[in-house]
Formats: C-alpha cells, structure tokens, sequence
C-alpha cells in the first residue's frame, strides 16, 4: 500500500468513526450503546489521577468506577495540582495519543495489545470495585483480541473510534462540569471535591476558571492530534 493510500484509509475510518459515534449520540434511542464506553471513558480518568501521582512521585491507591459513569481515584503524595488535573486532561490526552498512534503505527495489532495489557494490568493492580473491574478486563479482553486476531482495518477502527469517543467524553465532561458549577451535587459528589473544586482549593481562581482552562486546552490537544495525524507527513515503524 503506497503512503498516499495508507493516509486516505486511515483517514477515512477516522472520518466513519467520527460519524458513527455523532450518530448515535444525536438519536436518544441509541444513547444505550454508548454507556459501555462512559465506564471505559471514567476507567481511563481515574488512571490519570492515577499515573500522575507516581510520576510526581506520590503513589496510586485504587481506583473504584460506579455503575453511573462516576469513579474516583484514592492516591498519595506527589504533586497535588498535577494529579488533580491528570483527569481531564489526561483522558484528553489518551484520545489525542490514541488518534497519532493509531494512524501513524504500521503494527496496530502490537498497539492494540499493548493497550489491552496496560488495561489488564491497571485492573490487577489498582481496580477495587467491580464495575471497575468489569470496565477494565472488558476493555482489556477486547483490545487483546482484536490485536492479536483482528484484521489491520478493523484494528484501526476500533482504536480511531475509542480515540474519538473518549477525545470527545473529555470535551462533553468538562463542559456539563461547566454547566453544572453552581449545583452542590456537582461540587461535592458522594462527599469528594470535584476536580474543578479541588483545583480551586489548591489555587485562588473560581472552579468554573478552571473547568475553562481544561476546555481549552483539552480542545488545544485534540486539534494538535488532528492535524499531526492527517496533515503532517505519515511516519512508520518501517515494516
């Protein structure tokens, strides 16, 4: 397959999974569909909490994910700001990752397995609920199989379509998190600051200041993805 022909097809599937996800989120019915994705979506949050705590060199608890969507992140130590807004931005960040790799690695069954083993071995590790549990062996059990036996198209499919939906479940948090600033429920849930609220308490700025700062940049990423994925020269592992 020549570069030019690689580049459309990956384009395109982007494009088809863009659409599919567009679809079912604008046709009520059809919502259900996506609610297996929200626990993938919370899993891979409460993992950015998770990771920049021992980045920091703080250390990773748990985590727990409810059967709502919701989740929470149990760390300790490291740096307080860092973590708190690893959340957000680093579920943005995952999409935006996911969308680079997934149309510039040649291989993208090993991309989807070494996924699938991160999955696996976070659930070991930190899971404590089991939705949580559940969401992360489920994922992990998919993205392993679709490695290992799936063709290339339906590889990169399925990780363009993850990309998408969990680039855009960051924009669409962050913005019922903005919508919501003013309800106690959002402020405090189940007794936890939210992340907004928890930034706030670390730095003088309104919450809603920093539910427009993560917008912003959480846009700024997704962007930078799009356009290094599709108009920047296509690179390979040189298989």
């Amino acid at each position: 397959m020549t570069e030019q022909s690689a580049r459309r097809r990956s384009l395109l599937l982007a494009l088809i999974a863009f659409l599919v996800v567009l679809v079912i989120w604008q046709i009520p019915d059809l919502n259900g569909l996506l609610y297996p994705f929200r626990f993938f979506v919370t899993t891979v949050h409460e993992l950015g909490h998770g990771l920049a705590a021992i980045v920091s060199g703080g250390y990773f608890v748990h985590y727990e994910v409810y059967p709502n969507g919701a989740g929470i992140a149990l760390t300790g130590g490291g740096t307080r700001w860092l973590i708190v807004s690893a959340g957000y931005l680093g579920t943005a960040v995952f999409g935006a990752a996911l969308l680079y790799a997934a149309n510039h690695i040649r291989r993208v069954g090993l991309l989807a397995l070494g996924l699938g083993a991160a999955f696996a071995a976070a659930t070991v590790l930190f899971a404590r609920s089991l939705t949580a549990i559940l969401a992360g062996g489920i994922a992990a059990a998919v993205l392993i199989l679709i490695g290992w036996k799936g063709p290339p198209l339906l590889t990169i499919f399925v990780l363009n379509f993850l990309a998408i939906i969990t680039g855009l479940n960051a924009l669409l948090d962050l913005w019922g998190l903005l919508n919501s600033m003013g309800d106690l429920r959002v402020a405090l849930l189940g007794g936890v600051p939210n992340d907004a609220y928890s930034m706030s308490l670390l730095f003088p700025l309104p919450p809603v200041v920093w539910a427009l700062i993560w917008i912003a940049l959480a846009v700024g990423l997704l962007a930078l993805a799009t356009y290094y994925t599709f108009r920047s020269p296509r690179q390979t592992d040189g298989d």
